[in-house]
């Protein structure tokens, strides 16, 4: 079994297919809560002001489908008999609602992460208080009652206050194991002031004197943040993102160097940047190409590590084209490191899939930096002149400064003629074409596009705690 790698699919196949039985040291995932909300994200501008332009990242809402009713027999008809009991105790009271879709969903999932999991291995649940009841009934079907360990408790601040209830300010993450036989690393914090300026004068023997390392961390944490604030250093933007101190102490406390970390919901991938930063191996699955697109581009080009599932020719893109076109914008974008753009707010201009920003120097005050904007237009069909000169306008209506026109379909003579006729934008002596055509097989074997890139590629920025992390500048809406 290969690691260090990113799945791009539903975690269930993917799990069953790649993924071997009693082989992953620790497991984490964050799956959505069935939260009826739809998560939106919201990038920022390099001013700092909320751009009009949204992607719709996922409806976090179930309801009973044919699917649903296939993916409930299946159970009924494969699961060990506890599972199968409690399905269909939980069928018998919940009926046919969302709630019993979620769980549903959730249960073959929970199954093949069990199998996975090691021995002496430990897995960790993020939930809220939507689901965390239902869950946790599954839970100890699953692993069994004895193997339940914690039932942690993440408090955190910030966020709206409603009117007519007490604010909810909390995750439940649960902790199972699959023995008695488990890795456990002890966690400490820091002791208080008031500790460190009185000692321990009541306590008798060789616990009278402080531990060097702190206090340990009990199932109740407060001292993690929760990401909230649009200026955190961390915010990718990316729905129900979690603070990288929260994974750094759950990989601690579940693993050791080297070994295996799977997170099956991999989202924006902070517990995959934590696992690398923290010299363990680590699978990543998830089933948008928009989430492997920010998870790339987090790791950087320093890393070493697979992508499976993507297209890798020409005959893939165009499967990925006719299932879902989002998807292949999302990945082509991805290759030339183009933030996507979708769902534009009314007054905006249309014809734009992705926009690359970069710093150039004025040319009026060469040592002043202005921002400058790419524009790029992704076609899976039939294409012509016509969409050159469509292209043309669209530069000229956002006030950048080049086009690029990716296509899958390799570009007629006289679309060439009239991108050559647009001219080129010149920086530092040098000249790139304001139009640019380039098709997805060209992008394949070389994903370059031509324009000034001697100062900081504005859609990016580095982390401080993942030396070799590279982020979308993002901002999320609905979070709470």
């Amino acid at each position: 079994m290969n690691t260090n790698v990113l799945y791009y699919g539903d975690n269930l196949d993917i799990l069953r297919k790649y993924i071997d039985d009693e082989s992953v040291d620790l497991i984490y995932i964050d799956p959505p809560f069935n939260s009826n909300q739809a998560y939106n994200i919201i990038f920022s501008e390099p001013n700092g002001t909320s751009s009009q332009a949204q992607i719709r990242a996922f409806d976090d809402t179930w309801h009973w489908t044919e699917q649903t009713e296939q993916t409930y027999s299946e159970i009924i008809d494969t699961a060990p008999p506890k599972i199968v009991e409690g399905i269909k105790s939980f069928r018998s009271f919940l009926g046919e609602m969302d709630m019993m879709a979620y769980l549903t969903m959730m249960t073959p999932r929970l199954i093949e992460l069990h199998r996975v999991l090691k021995p002496t291995g430990s897995f960790y649940l993020h939930c809220d208080s939507t689901a965390s009841h239902y869950l946790k009934v599954v839970l100890d079907q699953m692993f069994g009652i004895k193997n339940f360990r914690n039932e942690i408790v993440w408090c955190y601040s910030g966020g709206g206050i409603p009117k007519k209830d007490f604010p909810r300010k909390h995750d439940i993450i649960f902790r199972y194991t699959k023995t008695d036989d488990y890795t456990y690393n002890a966690q400490y914090r820091p002791y208080t002031e008031g500790t460190l300026q009185r000692g321990r004068t009541q306590v008798k023997g060789k616990y009278s004197q402080l531990n060097p390392l702190g206090t340990p961390v009990t199932d109740w944490w407060n001292d993690i943040k929760k990401i909230t604030s649009p200026t955190d250093p961390e915010k990718l933007g990316y729905p129900t993102q979690k603070s990288e101190a929260l994974l750094e102490r759950i990989i601690k406390a579940g693993s050791s160097e080297g070994e295996i970390v799977l997170d099956a919901f991999t989202g924006c991938g902070t517990t995959i940047a934590v696992a690398q930063h923290l010299k363990r191996h680590w699978i990543g699955i998830d089933i948008t190409h928009l989430a492997i697109a920010v998870i790339k581009h987090r790791l950087g080009d320093d890393v070493k590590y697979t992508v499976i599932g993507e297209p890798v020719d020409v005959a893939s893109a165009r499967a990925l084209a006719q299932q879902d076109r989002y998807q292949f914008q999302w990945w082509v974008l991805s290759l030339i490191k183009a933030r996507p753009v979708q769902e534009q707010k009314k007054g905006a201009d249309e014809g734009v899939d992705g926009v690359i920003y970069f710093q150039d120097a004025d040319p009026d005050k060469p040592k002043k930096k202005i921002t400058q904007k790419i524009v790029v237009q992704v076609k899976n069909g039939k294409v012509s002149v016509r969409d050159i000169r469509e292209l043309k306008t669209v530069v000229a209506n956002q006030k950048a400064i080049i086009g690029v026109f990716i296509t899958l379909e390799n570009p007629t003579e006289p679309m060439v003629t009239e991108a050559v006729r647009a001219g080129y934008y010149e920086r530092w002596g040098q000249k790139y074409p304001k139009i640019q055509i380039r098709t997805v097989e060209e992008l394949l074997q070389s994903p370059k596009i031509e324009y000034p890139q001697t100062l900081t590629n504005m859609s990016f920025k580095k982390t401080e705690q993942v030396e070799t992390t590279q982020r979308f500048q993002m901002e999320i809406e609905g979070l709470d």
